[in-house]
């Protein structure tokens, strides 16, 4: 081999290895050098707020000897301990032991930047010595969270704040919002120029893969499953994986510098149950508490964990949907006192469809009149210092779990849960008044003959048999004080009534919610994707037309090809799913279409009946759970018409007299937004319709004496 080559040959495998050790460090962060003297490891900045050290070894001789850092020229007494391990119990960081090759990631303390470092020490603080430290460049530039544009929005009132990328697998998403009407939605990543089929679950910010609930401007954090990293992606989206539709993405630039993911931002909550928003839905594993204690005779359970930031509670009750169960410190020293506790009082609100943990005093045995009483915090001056996590409602039996801090907040409204020992607590189960506040007498309640005390720092505490599980429906609830009347029929779905519409020659067709459970599913026994047709604003409603007759649809399903979610022409089919559009060649002529389809002179179909968009959207979230009718449920919904409005698409049909007896009205491009039209001759008299009179219009001026019949109660 002539010596040129070999030279090459050399010179390539050099630099690989370079290249190759540079790429393997720079998956820590910044390099920046190696401990020295009586410790070792080599230390990266991870971020502005973290610093990583590999392989960290070190004896443990110090007697107090802690990270430490400054920005003078070397280390001396002039600094400031990072704590390590990060979630440490109590007031003081530990004392650094012994570390045999140990990884360590330091969080630094709040206010406190890596680029305003010039060293790290393991510094004994009794004998002022350096076991060892690092001395950092004067160029240090750590990766910092990259800001992306907010999610585009496409369907199902998904819109958020600008969304950040914290670290190589985490996403900060603020102000999110999302109805949670989809059936099949879930976070989404994946390759490619735009969102598809193609991608991996992300699980939501609760660590579960189940589908999304809604979200009412909630600010949270994601992170990529397994070995997936910001750099495998393209985009980030809420995708139906059912209908294969995406409801709004942001995408993701190439060659971002990010953080490295190495756990430190991993959030505590991360590992608890998603929060559902309804009743009766279901939720993810649930984290593994090791405490617990059962009050009011095993009717509740009191489980916790203590954290860095103070301690997470989870309770689970058997109550109605209309009470409360509050659970707290006594008001009192060594005894059961509810004078001058302090509780958090949780509870299921059915009208929106949320949990909630609020935080409460209790300085007078009434109702809160806005100064005394049984009265929420931040009512009386105070403010809410307990942070609600999730909630769920099965069979009668309600759980919440909220965190709050173990020191007292405001020491007028709140008392301190001690680092050490056991506090006096207090529970209760009551009945909310109109305002969604507990009343004083409750049915069930701690009294001054029992004594139950917690140390909520302490693990492992077991005095649940069995966790608290929804009551057996096939048994009676017992007598006595606490009476549970309807929860075990609790989850019986009840469908609404299905609409009809007949002697109706003009009809206008829009797109609105498909109303869960209760709506399109239970009437047509199909699986929806969060849309359907109203017509003439009704949910679905069969038609009834005549042989002969001729009727004009009127079409404001959305006008926009190049987004699906805004694009639903409508046309008349044989066939019961619908979707011509999407279908193969051998699929599109299974079916025989009556109208909205036409054909160009190369044998292509394309839809006629496609106007600009009015949809019923939700005012919040979705809440056919808690809407006994179709139409309560209208009186959830607003009516969302394009700006630039123009005039609806006009289906005009002409019934044929040998049409089948039952069709359906459909969208061109997307499965099952529609159902039936019954198909008859001249003189037969249809069912009389049924339903929210003609129109949700109609519901605004009853809404005005629904509107007012709570102001009528209050003085009843």
């Amino acid at each position: 081999m002539p010596f040129r080559s070999i030279y090459v040959v050399l010179l390539a495998v050099t630099f690989g290895c370079c290249w190759a050790k540079k790429a393997e460090m720079s998956k820590y962060g910044w390099y920046i050098g190696d401990l020295a003297r009586d410790v070792s490891g080599q230390v990266y900045a991870v971020s502005d707020e973290v610093l990583f050290i590999k392989g960290f070894v070190y004896g443990g001789t110090g007697p107090d000897a802690y990270f430490w850092a400054g920005n003078s020229s070397r280390p001396n007494p002039v600094g400031s301990v990072i704590p390590y391990p990060a979630d440490y119990q109590g007031k003081e960081a530990p004392v650094l032991g012994r570390y045999d090759n140990k990884d360590v990631l330091l969080k630094l303390p709040l206010g406190m930047k890596v680029r305003d470092l010039r060293w790290l020490s393991v510094w004994c603080r009794r004998f002022a010595v350096d076991f060892g430290s690092v001395q950092f460049p004067a160029d240090l530039d750590p990766a910092k969270p990259q800001v992306l544009p907010e999610f585009k929005r496409l369907g199902h009132g998904l819109r958020s704040g600008s969304v950040t990328i914290l670290d190589a697998k985490t996403f900060y998403i603020p102000n999110l919002h999302y109805d949670g009407a989809a059936p099949d939605a879930y976070f989404w990543v994946g390759t490619g120029t735009v969102p598809n089929a193609q991608g991996i679950k992300v699980p939501n910010e609760l660590g579960d893969t189940n589908n999304l609930r809604g979200y009412q401007g909630e600010d949270i954090e994601i992170q990529l499953p397994g070995d997936l990293t910001v750099h495998d992606i393209d985009w980030l989206s809420v995708w139906c994986i059912s209908f294969r539709e995406n409801f709004g993405h942001v995408m993701i630039p190439k060659n971002l510098d990010v953080p490295p993911a190495l756990g430190q931002n991993q959030l505590t909550t991360t590992k608890i149950p998603s929060e559902t928003s309804g009743a009766g839905a279901t939720v993810g594993e649930g984290h593994e508490f090791d405490s617990c204690i059962q009050l009011l005779n095993g009717r509740m359970q009191v489980q916790w964990e203590a954290i860095l930031e103070g301690v997470i509670i989870r309770l689970s009750a058997r109550m109605d949907e209309n009470e409360y169960m509050s659970f707290g410190i006594s008001g009192a020293e060594g005894r059961t006192q509810m004078i001058g506790a302090d509780v958090a009082v949780a509870y299921f609100n059915s009208e929106d469809n949320k949990f909630y943990a609020e935080d409460y005093i209790l300085n007078a045995k009434s109702q809160c009149d806005g100064n005394n009483g049984v009265c929420p915090d931040s009512r009386i001056g105070g403010r809410n210092d307990v942070s609600m996590l999730y909630g769920q409602r099965i069979d009668g039996v309600t759980t919440v779990a909220y965190q709050r801090s173990l020191d007292a907040q405001q020491d007028k409204f709140d008392q301190v849960i001690p680092p050490v020992g056991r506090v006096n607590v207090i529970a209760a189960i009551g009945p909310l008044n109109s305002r969604k506040e507990a009343n004083y007498h409750s049915t069930d309640r701690t009294g001054p003959q029992e004594d139950h005390r917690i140390d909520f720092t302490s693990r492992g505490v077991n005095q649940c048999p069995v966790l608290l599980a929804p009551e057996d429906k096939t048994k009676q609830h017992g007598s006595g004080g606490s009476s549970s009347s309807g929860t075990s029929t609790e989850n019986a779905i009840q469908p609404w009534k299905p609409n009809v519409i007949s002697g109706k020659t003009e009809l206008r067709a829009r797109i609105g919610p498909t109303g869960g459970k209760k709506g399109y599913t239970a009437i047509t026994g199909q699986p929806s994707w969060g849309i359907a047709w109203y017509i003439n604003d009704l949910l679905i409603p069969e038609i009834y037309v005549e042989r002969g007759e001729t009727y004009t649809f009127l079409v404001e399903g959305g006008n926009d090809p190049t987004n699906s979610a805004r694009w639903h022409p409508l046309y008349i089919t044989d066939n019961q799913e619908g979707g011509y559009g999407q279908k193969t060649d051998a699929q599109q002529r299974e079916q025989r279409v009556f109208a909205g389809i036409e054909f160009d002179p190369s044998g292509f179909p394309f839809p006629t009946a496609a106007g600009s968009l009015c949809e019923w959207k939700h005012k919040t979230v979705d809440k056919w759970a808690v809407s006994e009718t179709f139409e309560e449920y209208t009186q959830t919904l607003i009516l969302e018409c394009e700006s630039d409005r123009e005039q609806p698409a006009n289906l005009t049909w002409t019934v044929p007299l040998n049409a089948p007896n039952t069709l359906y009205y459909q969208c061109y491009t997307h499965n099952s937004l529609g159902w039936k039209i019954n198909v008859v001759d001249r003189g037969f008299e249809p069912p009389k319709a049924r339903g929210a009179a003609s129109s949700l219009v109609g519901f605004r001026i009853s809404s005005l004496a629904v509107l007012l019949l709570p102001l009528s109660v209050l003085f009843l």
